[in-house]
C-alpha cells in the first residue's frame, strides 16, 4: 500500500509540474499513470515535436521539456507507479482517498490531482476503406521519430496545429512535403498559418487546401495517395509517408465512472482551485472543462498552481500558508 499526501492521476508536464509545486509547500507526491514512462503524450505520441508557449524557451522538444520537468522535481523524490491504470476512487472511513489500479496496487491519499490528459485516447483516421493496410508501412498517425522522414516524400493531412508544426519542422527533413486540407482556412495559431503559407510561396513546400485523401495504394507498402480537388477532382500522388493528423478521439475509461461532472469527455471543475464536484478531487489539464478553458500546456501549469494551494490548505486547516519565491528561498529551502 502506496500513501502520500497528494496522488496524481497522470505523468504527464501538468502532473509533474504539481508535483513541484507541490514541494514547495512540503507536500509528498505520488503518480499513477498508465503508460510505461513519465511524460504522457509529449513521451509517448510526441517526443521529437516542438514546442513553442513555453514561458521563456523558444523552441523546445517535447521529450526534452519532459527531462527537465523530471529533473526540475527530483529534490522532491516523488513515486511512480507506471504502467498501471487506475480503475477506482473510493473514500474510506478516515476521510482518505483509496485508489486501486488494474494490477490491484493500493494507494491511500487525502487529495487527488487527476492530469490525465484526454484521457486513453486513439488516433482518429479518415474513412478510407483500405487504410489499415498501410498502417506502418507508410501510413503513420504519430510521429515519434522525424529521421524516419529523413529526404523522404511526406503527404500530411490536416489542418490543426499538429499538422502546422510537423509541416514546418519536417520540410527541414523531407526532401518533398505536401499538405493537404479540405478547408481554405486553418484551425492553428495565426504565426503556424503564416509560416505554412511562407514555405508555400517559397517553393519549400506544396500546399492543397479544399482537397483530401480519398485512396491509398501500393503492393506490400503504400506507393501513393489518391488527392481529390475541389476543382480539378482525383489525382494520384507518388509518396513514401502519409500521416493523417486529425487529432485524438479521447476517452475518459474508468474516470467516467468515478461520479464525477462529466461535460463532452471532460470534467467539470470550479476555477477557483479547480476542483471537480467531489471535496478533494481536483483536475487539471486538458481532461478538465470551464468557460474559456484553453488546452495549453502553459494553463495546465497555472492550473497545478492554485490547485496546489487549495490542497495545501485542505491538509492544514489551522495553518496560515506563506508562500516564498524560489528566487528568495531557492528550491531547496523549501525542502524537509
Amino acid at each position: 500500500m502506496i500513501e502520500t499526501d497528494i496522488l496524481i492521476i497522470g505523468a504527464g508536464p501538468c502532473g509533474l509540474f504539481t508535483v513541484f509545486e507541490a514541494g514547495l509547500v512540503k507536500l509528498r507526491c505520488h503518480l499513477i499513470d498508465a503508460l510505461p514512462q513519465p511524460g504522457g503524450q509529449l513521451s509517448e505520441i510526441y517526443p521529437k515535436k516542438p514546442i513553442y508557449d513555453i514561458p521563456g524557451i523558444p523552441e523546445i522538444l517535447a521529450g526534452d521539456l519532459v527531462t527537465d520537468l523530471m529533473e526540475q522535481i527530483k529534490p522532491f523524490k516523488p513515486g511512480f507507479t507506471l504502467g498501471e491504470r487506475t480503475e477506482t476512487i473510493e473514500k474510506i472511513e478516515d476521510g482518505r482517498f483509496k485508489v486501486v489500479t488494474n494490477r490491484g496496487t493500493v494507494h491511500i491519499a487525502p487529495v487527488i490531482a487527476i492530469a490525465g490528459g484526454l484521457g486513453c485516447f486513439e488516433p482518429r483516421k479518415p474513412p478510407i476503406p483500405n487504410i489499415s493496410d498501410f498502417e506502418d508501412k507508410g501510413i503513420e498517425y504519430i510521429i515519434k521519430d522525424p529521421e524516419l522522414y529523413r529526404d523522404k516524400k511526406i503527404v500530411i493531412a490536416g489542418g490543426g496545429d499538429s499538422a502546422l508544426d510537423w509541416t514546418i519542422f519536417l520540410a527541414e527533413v523531407a526532401s518533398e512535403i505536401t499538405l493537404v486540407h479540405r478547408r481554405k482556412g486553418f484551425r492553428g495559431a495565426p504565426d503556424s498559418v503564416e509560416k505554412v503559407m511562407q514555405l508555400a510561396e517559397n517553393g519549400r513546400i506544396q500546399l492543397l487546401t479544399e482537397a483530401q485523401i480519398v485512396g491509398v495504394n501500393g503492393n506490400g507498402k503504400l506507393d501513393n495517395v489518391v488527392i481529390k480537388h475541389k476543382e480539378t477532382g482525383e489525382q494520384q500522388k507518388t509518396t513514401d509517408h502519409f500521416i493523417p493528423l486529425f487529432g485524438l478521439s479521447p476517452k475518459l475509461g474508468p474516470i467516467a465512472e468515478w461520479g464525477l461532472n462529466i461535460d463532452k469527455n471532460a470534467i467539470e471543475v470550479d476555477t477557483f482551485d479547480y476542483r471537480t464536484n467531489i471535496e478533494g478531487i481536483y483536475a487539471i489539464g486538458d481532461i478538465n472543462t470551464y468557460p474559456g478553458k484553453l488546452k495549453l500546456i502553459l494553463c495546465g501549469f497555472h492550473e497545478a498552481t492554485l490547485m496546489v494551494q487549495s490542497a495545501w490548505k485542505k491538509l492544514n486547516p489551522d495553518k496560515k500558508l506563506t508562500l516564498k519565491y524560489t528566487t528568495v528561498q531557492g528550491v531547496n529551502g523549501f525542502e524537509e
